[in-house]
């Protein structure tokens, strides 16, 4: 056997720096140099390294954490292992993004990249799978019979010019350091380090090469970063590298205590998306399309406030072009032309015959009279994890079916008996610690009803000194 480090990629020479010290430096809580950095990244994509030192790199980075010039070049490393995408100068100032750190019942992306595309913007999504507890758009879009997730780049641009938006996964030509970083992320629990999702979000964002993003940033016990501290710092830093990258960028702070909507689970959200399109569902489901998508609006000059801005997407998705621009994606991207009309204008019986229905449907009841205060997403989404909706392993199947439908609301008056929840299962019945569980998240409290405030929080901005000067004249 060749010893250790012979012919290694591992080992340092005079012509390139050594994994073994990069992973000790950052273990020891040093600064990383460019150099290594886009070492690092360089290794990682052409497969150079075990999955232990990537490993190691990642726990290392979120025991230590970087510096924010170390954030901003692991960005353009990652953004830059792959192919930056080009589109036609027509285009220009009307690419734009948004992106979600994820939480439970999060389905905004399917409405709102089409609700875009109605009103003259091009969206070209790349999106990624779930993360933890949290649930992937693509995750939900593979629910549907015939959808691609994978996309060329010219592929890309196709779409977007029959119908303004696309959302596609990472594939070797786009961010391919990511892709494999994403995943591994994901089982060595580093899903919350900030420069790392900091560089996992903006990578794609850069490669989409946009005009304007929107972040929502998530906050509360059904978050990837709950508490408003950690999810300030990853909103800063998501900000402040975007914008040094040349996106204008803006965050979003919105809360998940509770589920948005009342659907939780791949097949189920897209249902509730298409209610949503309609010009229904949920009122904190619209509430994020409307404000994220009018914040966008105005980013990018089609809306001269945020305000007439929702107001342009609400409109949309009442006047039926945000479903249209839909079911044209669902058919650029693979969707039979009979399916894709009979999930945009069928019933809901109808919709339910393409997604599938659950083989096991359990229903649990309030156990006590009172108002509902809180409805927990932690605990569902933990229940829902482990009857097949998300993964424990990188590349396990995903049950599309599985999911929770809630029938109550925060602020609702319920009597004891009365049913809260429905659960959604392919082959597993609920166990006695699942039905605890699930039954901990339902918060009453003896008091009179009440309305839930607003979803979104507060929005953070860029800092001047952050904006790349123009050049030229």
């Amino acid at each position: 056997m060749q010893p250790y480090g012979a012919m290694d990629p591992n080992v340092s020479s005079s012509s390139r720096p050594s994994m073994l010290d990069i992973i000790q430096k950052k273990r020891d809580g040093k600064k990383l140099q460019e150099e290594e950095i886009g070492y690092f990244v360089k290794a990682v994509t052409q497969g150079e390294l075990r999955d232990a030192q990537i490993g190691a790199m990642l726990m290392a980075t979120w025991l230590k954490g970087m510096e924010p010039e170390e954030t901003l070049a692991l960005t353009r490393e990652m953004a830059t292992s792959g192919r930056v995408l080009k589109w036609p100068e027509k285009w220009r100032g009307l690419l734009v993004d948004k992106h979600s750190t994820g939480g439970v019942g999060d389905k905004v992306s399917l409405p709102l990249a089409p609700a875009l595309a109605a009103c003259g913007c091009k969206v070209p999504m790349i999106s990624g799978r779930g993360l933890g507890h949290t649930g992937g758009t693509l995750d939900k879009l593979e629910s549907i019979p015939g959808f691609r997730v994978s996309q060329s780049p010219e592929q890309m641009k196709k779409i977007l010019q029959k119908a303004g938006c696309c959302i596609v996964e990472q594939s070797q030509e786009l961010v391919p350091a990511d892709k494999i970083l994403y995943a591994l992320r994901d089982v060595t629990a580093t899903v919350d380090s900030v420069p790392l999702a900091t560089g996992s979000i903006l990578s794609k964002k850069v490669a989409e090469n946009l005009s304007a993003l929107v972040l929502d940033v998530k906050i509360g016990n059904g978050a990837v970063f709950p508490t408003l501290e950690s999810a300030q710092q990853l909103a800063e830093s998501l900000v402040s590298v975007g914008t040094q990258l040349g996106i204008n960028t803006v965050a979003i702070f919105s809360k998940m205590d509770s589920p948005l909507g009342r659907r939780v689970g791949n097949s189920l959200e897209v249902l509730e998306s298409l209610e949503c399109l309609d010009g229904g569902g949920p009122t904190d489901l619209r509430e994020l399309v409307t404000t994220l998508g009018g914040t966008l609006l105005w980013q990018c000059g089609r809306a001269p406030s945020v305000s007439q801005g929702s107001a342009r997407i609400a409109k949309a998705l009442d006047d039926g072009s945000a479903l249209g621009a839909f079911r044209a994606m669902l058919q650029a991207q693979g969707v039979d032309a009979n399916t894709a009309k009979a999930l945009c204008h069928g019933t809901e019986e109808q919709r339910l015959q393409v997604l599938g229905s659950p083989r096991v449907q359990t229903a649990l009841v309030a156990h006590c009279d009172g108002t509902v205060h809180q409805i927990l997403a932690m605990p569902i989404a933990q229940v829902l994890h482990a009857l097949g909706a998300g993964r424990t392993k990188e590349g396990q199947r995903i049950q599309h079916q599985v999911g929770a439908e809630l029938l109550v609301s925060v602020g609702e008056r319920v009597r004891k008996g009365m049913p809260w929840i429905w659960i959604h299962c392919v082959s597993l019945e609920l166990s006695d610690a699942n039905r605890s569980t699930l039954q901990s998240a339902l918060i009453i409290k003896d008091t009179e009803p009440f309305v839930p405030g607003p979803k979104v929080v507060k929005t953070l901005l860029p800092k001047v000194s952050e904006v790349p000067r123009k050049t030229g004249t």
